[in-house]
């Protein structure tokens, strides 16, 4: 994905004068054929996020469109302050753009794990986030969106779904149809979801969007207020979202995400997702435990 966000980058860059980058010491020369075009619009500003984020939300107020890059930890957690105040609080209009959510840069250690970015995020008004599955999708959105009146975190994943779905801002992805459960699954884990229900009769709802959040969508396709969500960073992220969708409704929520625990072993991605069980194996024992609940009063 990052590799198509710095194509996409150099293609607005080319196209709209008034954007500019701002890189956090971070992936800086995949970006070299951008910084030799645009050397007064490709600033890498170095490892001080906080002041990254001020200096970003004043070239907004002057009227250019920021787009900051940088390792999700360093972004979201170290700059919220930031991000809360000079863009959620004053609404302006800008573009976060990380790597490294969840457990992608896990071999680093704690200091550069960050699965608790998107509800971090979701604690800020006015924020509006984005969770892409493959790089195509992440350059349908941010094409569309870059230059919209809102502050906009896209989380780029070092994982890719096979295929690609046609994604819109705001918007879910109906992508299975059955009738005892509803499975809504985010960004990079829908083929997983895809392989675990493939003996189950139940829906798959596919989000890349998690605000603006598609209640309408969630709510019509699940029949009976059973719903899994399966989601790439802390387990109960979305939650509130869903029994949000189904207000005045009975309905039964469960979880496969990442645990909210430290992590304190050293390994890969892979490594770590197999010592928490984030897989297609939990999705089916989850669906398994769901289905077999009392029914709904």
């Amino acid at each position: 994905m990052r590799k198509q966000f710095a194509r996409t980058a150099r293609e607005i860059l080319n196209t709209n004068d008034q954007t500019i980058f701002l890189l956090g010491d971070i992936g800086v020369f995949g970006f070299n054929e951008a910084m030799r075009d645009h050397p007064h619009r490709v600033i890498n500003i170095g490892i001080l996020e906080q002041s990254t984020i001020s200096l970003a939300a004043g070239l907004s107020i002057e009227g250019m469109i920021p787009i900051v890059h940088t390792i999700a930890p360093f972004m979201v957690e170290r700059a919220l302050e930031q991000i809360k105040i000079d863009f959620g609080y004053q609404r302006l209009r800008g573009n976060l753009v990380s790597v490294g959510g969840s457990l992608d840069y896990a071999a680093l250690g704690c200091t550069h794990h960050c699965p608790g970015d998107v509800s971090t995020l979701l604690s800020v008004p006015n924020v509006e986030i984005v969770v892409p599955g493959t790089a195509l999708e992440f350059s349908q959105l941010f094409m569309s969106e870059y230059d919209n009146a809102s502050i906009t975190y896209y989380r780029l994943s070092e994982s890719e779904n096979s295929e690609s779905q046609r994604v819109k801002l705001g918007h879910a992805n109906f992508v299975r149809s059955g009738n005892q459960a509803t499975v809504v699954c985010v960004g990079p884990t829908l083929d997983m979801t895809l392989k675990a229900v493939e003996n189950f009769d139940v829906s798959v709802v596919y989000l890349t969007s998690i605000r603006p959040f598609d209640y309408a969508s969630v709510r019509q396709t699940s029949h009976n207020g059973r719903v899994l969500i399966v989601e790439p960073f802390y387990e109960g992220t979305l939650t509130h979202e869903v029994v949000k969708a189904f207000s005045g409704t009975p309905s039964v929520v469960s979880n496969v995400g990442i645990p909210r625990s430290f992590r304190s072993e050293y390994g890969t991605r892979e490594e770590h997702y197999a010592a928490i069980n984030f897989s297609a194996d939990r999705i089916i024992l989850e669906l398994e435990k769901l289905l077999a609940g009392n029914q709904l009063a």
